[in-house]
Parts: C-alpha cells; structure tokens; sequence
C-alpha cells in the first residue's frame, strides 16, 4: 500500500484520470508529461504507479463519454470528414489516416495526422501546390523497434481551419507501421472507406 492507503493498481487508475483532466481541460498533448504532472500533484513517487499511455487514453475517452458525449462524437466525425476530404485531394499516395482523430482520443487541440507513401516526397508537395494548399516541412520520428527508428518528412498546413501533418512515408511502408507511443503496437492506420464506416458507427 502507499503512503495514501491506496494500491498501487488504485493509484495508477487515479494517476491516469487525473493526466487525462490535464489533457482534456489544459491542452497538454504529451502524456508522459501529463503523468507526470498529475504524480508530482499528488506527491506520488512510487515508479509502479504510473500509468500507461494506453491507461491515459481510455481515460481520455472515458472523460468526453461523462463530460461532453455529443459535442465529442460531433467534433470527431467533423475532423474524420474533414480527414476524408483531405485525403481525396491525395490520391496517388495510398492516403491513411492515423493517431487520435482515428481512435477517438481527440482533444480541443488534436490535428489531423495523415500518413502518405511516396519514395519521393516532392511529389506530394507538388500536389499540395497543385491544389492550392501553402504548407511548410515538417518532420518526425518513428521507432520500429527497441534499436531502430526513422525521420520521416512531412507537410503541415491548415485546412478548413483544422491543423493537417501528412507524414510521407516510403512506399515499403504501407506493409510495415511504426510503433505507436501509446502502446508500443503498430500504429492504426485506415483507408477512407474504413474512416466511412467509423463515421457510421457512431452515427448509430
């Protein structure tokens, strides 16, 4: 037990929801530092106790099924339309949507993250061009595994007044996804057909 009497399973559950109050009403997008802020709040050392990424996260979801459940499932389908409209622009680039507008753990200041495959990058900066868009280079990193990691280029640009990263990966790519932050599994990644059918589901 610790020093508050609780498990350490108890604080850990307490830990998550509390970094998924800091994501939801204070816009902090990291959740390693989410975790940390909500430990050193409540004086919380014990290693053990902190949550995972994927505990924030249910969390974070959790909070908008209590606190806004019609304002979230709206604003959600709105940024996966909007993804959907975006990707449509993209044709050539087998188009994927990924992160938290496709899990649903969006927030007021979640973006719209694109993964497109092109072993040429330019390519799609022609098009965004093509099509109008002003954007400027980005770039992230990606871990595969335990040793190996890639910094993959990309374009960031608003659209329809939403945040949009299109992260060009090579065209191999497609087969093999990098490793998600949350919980260290390959990211999720959907086609606009499948985007379609979330948008559906929720609509139920």
């Amino acid at each position: 037990m610790s020093k508050q009497g609780l498990s350490i399973i108890e604080l850990r559950e307490k830990l998550a929801q509390e970094a998924a109050r800091l994501v939801n009403e204070h816009g902090v997008q990291d959740y390693g530092l989410a975790k940390r802020k909500a430990a050193r709040r409540f004086g919380i050392r014990e290693a053990g106790a902190l949550p995972s990424n994927a505990e924030i996260e249910d969390c974070v979801r959790e909070w908008h099924r209590i606190f806004e459940p019609d304002e979230h499932e709206k604003y959600l389908a709105e940024l996966r339309r909007l993804a959907i409209e975006v990707m449509t622009l993209l044709p050539d680039f087998e188009t994927r949507l990924a992160g938290s507008v496709l899990t649903g753990a969006i927030t007021a200041n979640s973006f719209i993250e694109l993964h497109l495959f092109s072993d040429a990058p330019e390519n799609v900066a022609m098009k965004l061009e093509e099509c109008g868009i002003t954007y400027r280079n980005c770039q992230r990193r990606y871990r595969y595994d335990s040793r190996c990691t890639s910094l993959i280029p990309g374009f960031r640009f608003t659209y329809r007044g939403e945040r949009i990263d299109a992260l060009v990966f090579p065209e191999k790519g497609l087969r093999q996804a990098p490793m998600s932050p949350i919980d260290q599994r390959p990211i999720r990644r959907a086609h606009a057909g499948k985007i379609l059918k979330l948008i559906s589901s929720q609509a139920e």
